[in-house]
């Protein structure tokens, strides 16, 4: 069994759950994290025997990891990601994959060009729930899928979020691609269909940065499928739930608990395997397609997918109406991933 050498560049909250998971692998080796507060990463590196640094590149050129985890702002994506290919590094990048889709497509570019993955760490796969679903989907048993409704509602502006999540510039947006590309994620996944049109409606009422703090969105997939999905980061009680509608039923996911109804009207819970760690399954596939070339992880074709219609839905904002996805062209990144 081999062993692969990772390393992470960013050390915040979500860094700390990579660096976790890396650390209870038996096949993978956590050598070093990067981060430029150096109080920061020099805590995480301690906790895991990892070597700190404040310069990613000087990371990867000393310590040769096979493959990199970037947890940075979303600002920060196109120019790590770049990088880290450019080192013949493969390449774990949080969602969204970057501030729009046009910087996917560089992305997209480099990872082609240098040919390493450029896996996206879309984590609504790895729920139990979820999972279920979308076997219901693909089986037929509850008939044609015709609409999704998806309710994302929890605090954005909580004193504790970091500042540059509400700084346009720096993010891309608010809570419609932080929390909003998790809905499109999860619609576009269970429907194995990409979201085609979208109008949206968003407001800026937050009393911090200059962002959206709720968003409206209508959208149909390419099979027909009418999504909704209500986004509100006010100070409103926390919901996310998911309901899917089929000519012969309904589902409801609500957090890690899937409910289904088919001809008695009512709804019944389905009883699901006992959930495994969602970042451990997620590493593992990463580590699958590296090793054997097998296993399931999203590609940046996919990711950039997600972003296009952030995209859109920021255009039909602006515009009133309703807007397009474009329409991206495939690429050999996708083809293996």
């Amino acid at each position: 069994m081999k062993t692969y050498r990772a390393a992470i560049i960013g050390a915040g909250v979500i860094a700390k759950v990579h660096a976790k998971t890396l650390h209870e692998n038996a096949r993978t080796e956590l050598v070093a994290i990067a981060d430029i507060a150096e109080d920061r990463v020099r805590e995480l590196a301690a906790a895991y025997g990892a070597a700190p640094y404040t310069d990613y590149r000087v990371m990867i050129r000393e310590r040769a990891p096979d493959i990199v985890i970037i947890t940075l702002p979303h600002h920060l994506h196109k120019e790590a990601a770049i990088a880290c290919a450019s080192l013949g590094c493969h390449v774990l990048l949080e969602k969204p994959m970057a501030l729009n889709a046009a910087e996917c497509a560089d992305i997209i570019e480099a990872s082609v060009t240098h040919n390493v993955m450029m896996a996206i760490g879309h984590m609504q796969h790895y729920y139990p729930a979820n999972q279920k679903a979308k076997e219901i989907v693909r089986s037929g048993r509850l008939g044609q899928l015709v609409a999704i409704h998806d309710r994302r509602h929890h605090p954005y502006f909580l004193p504790e979020r970091p500042a540059w999540f509400l700084e346009k510039s720096l993010s891309g947006g608010g809570i419609v691609i932080n929390i909003g590309s998790h809905s499109i994620d999860k619609i576009q996944w269970l429907t194995g269909s990409p979201v085609r049109q979208v109008k949206a409606n968003l407001t800026f009422y937050g009393d911090r940065g200059n962002v959206e703090g709720s968003g409206i969105l209508f959208m149909q997939t390419s099979t027909g499928v009418t999504a909704t999905v209500s986004l509100c980061g006010y100070r409103n009680i926390t919901a996310n739930e998911t309901e899917l509608l089929f000519t012969g039923g309904q589902l409801k996911i609500a957090g890690n608990k899937l409910w289904v109804s088919g001809s008695e009207r009512e709804y019944e819970e389905i009883l699901l395997d006992e959930p495994g760690e969602p970042f451990q399954a997620q590493w593992n596939d990463v580590l699958n397609v590296m090793d054997k070339g097998t296993g399931y992880v999203e590609s940046a074709v996919y990711g950039q997918t997600v972003c296009a219609v952030v995209d859109a839905a920021y255009r039909s904002h602006e515009s009133g109406a309703e807007e397009l996805v474009a329409q991206l062209a495939d690429s050999p990144a996708g083809a293996a991933r």
